[in-house]
C-alpha cells in the first residue's frame, strides 16, 4: 500500500526490538530510536493490513500527552532532533514524523491500565461477577457508565502473538516491588485524571488507557512508550454519549468490532481489512488528533 510505512529499515543504527507497532533502534549507551510505523495490532495480533499516516498521528498525539503531563513525572523524550541521530537523508525521511529519540531506561515489566468507564473486557467481568480485574463494584451499572472513581488494573506484557493478562494490585506489588507498584499506581491514576478532564474541554471522553513506565539510573519513575493515543485508549466523542451500549468511538475499537463481526479466533493470522475499514480508521485517528490537540497539520500530512 502506497504512503505507509509498514516496517522501517534503518541500516545506520542497530535494531534493537521490533514489536508489534514499534521499531526500536540503539544509538548509543544512553538513548535510542523509537520509530512508530504504520503497523496495527488487535486482540495482540499484528495485522497484515497498515493504517496510512497512523505512525505519524501516535507520535504527534504521544508527543502532545508527553508535553502536557512533565508536571506530573518526566518522560523519555530526549532534546535530541533527527538529524544528528540519522545523517542520511533518505533514512531520516522514511521515519520523518514517527520517530523520536529517547532516553534508555529500565522498562517495568507491567502495563498500567486505568479504567474511567465500564466497557469490553470490564463490562463482560462485571456481569459476570460484579468486578472488573477482581475489584467490587457497585451493582446496577450499566455498560459504558462512568465508575465512581477511576480503577487501576494492571496486566502483564505480552510478547508479539500472546495475550496480556490482568493481575491483580497485589500480584503487580510482588513482581515490581510495593514502593514502585504503588508509585505507578499513583501516577497512572494522576496522568489519566489530569489529561481525561481536558480531554473533556475538547469533546471527547476517554474511557481508558494503557500507559507504561520505566525508571531511570536514580530510580525515578518516568513515563515511556505511548500515552493517550487510539491504539492505547478507548476515545468516546462527548456529544454523543450514552450508557447502556458500547458507544462510537475514535480509536481502533472500530477496527476490533469489525474483527468480532467478522468470527476471527482471534489467533495469526488475521483477515485482511476491508479498503473502507482501513479508511474510515485512518479518518478517526486523523479526526481525534484534530479535536485533542487543536491542530489539523499532521492530520492533513497523513492523508
Amino acid at each position: 500500500m502506497p504512503d505507509t510505512l509498514f516496517q522501517s529499515d534503518i541500516k545506520s543504527l542497530k535494531l534493537r526490538h521490533r514489536g508489534k507497532v514499534r521499531d526500536i533502534y540503539d544509538i548509543d549507551d544512553r538513548h535510542m530510536l523509537i520509530v512508530t510505523t504504520d503497523r496495527l495490532s488487535a486482540f495482540d495480533v499484528v495485522l497484515n493490513d497498515p493504517i496510512p499516516g497512523k505512525g505519524a498521528l501516535l507520535t504527534a498525539m504521544s508527543n502532545f500527552w508527553f508535553n502536557r503531563t512533565r508536571h506530573i513525572l518526566p518522560n523519555q523524550l530526549a532534546d535530541i532532533p533527527l538529524e544528528k541521530v540519522l545523517k542520511d537523508a533518505a533514512e531520516r525521511k522514511q521515519v520523518e514524523g514517527c520517530a523520536v529519540v529517547v532516553r534508555k531506561l529500565k522498562a517495568l515489566p507491567v502495563e498500567a491500565i486505568v479504567r474511567g468507564y465500564i466497557v469490553g473486557s470490564g463490562w463482560k467481568e462485571y456481569k459476570t461477577s460484579g468486578t472488573v480485574c477482581g475489584i467490587k463494584l457497585p451493582a446496577g451499572l450499566k455498560e459504558a457508565d462512568k465508575l465512581p472513581e477511576p480503577i487501576f488494573t494492571p496486566s502483564t506484557k505480552a510478547a508479539v502473538g500472546e495475550h496480556d493478562e490482568n493481575i491483580s494490585f497485589e500480584k503487580a506489588a510482588e513482581i515490581l516491588g510495593r514502593d514502585i507498584a504503588e508509585r505507578v499506581r499513583e501516577a497512572t491514576l494522576a496522568v489519566y485524571k489530569d489529561c481525561a478532564q481536558y480531554a473533556l474541554t475538547r469533546g471527547i471522553i476517554i474511557a481508558d488507557t494503557k500507559l507504561e513506565f520505566g525508571l531511570d539510573e536514580k530510580g525515578t519513575l518516568t513515563l515511556i512508550d505511548e500515552v493517550l493515543t487510539p491504539d492505547s485508549s478507548r476515545f468516546w466523542p462527548a456529544a454523543s454519549y450514552k450508557p447502556g451500549s458500547n458507544p462510537p468511538s475514535f480509536d481502533k475499537q472500530y477496527v476490533r468490532d469489525w474483527l468480532e463481526a467478522s468470527g476471527w479466533n482471534k489467533k495469526a493470522p488475521a483477515p485482511r481489512l476491508p479498503p473502507e475499514v482501513i479508511a474510515r480508521t485512518a479518518e478517526k485517528y486523523r479526526e481525534a488528533l484534530t479535536l485533542l490537540t487543536g491542530s489539523e497539520t499532521t492530520a492533513r500530512a497523513a492523508r
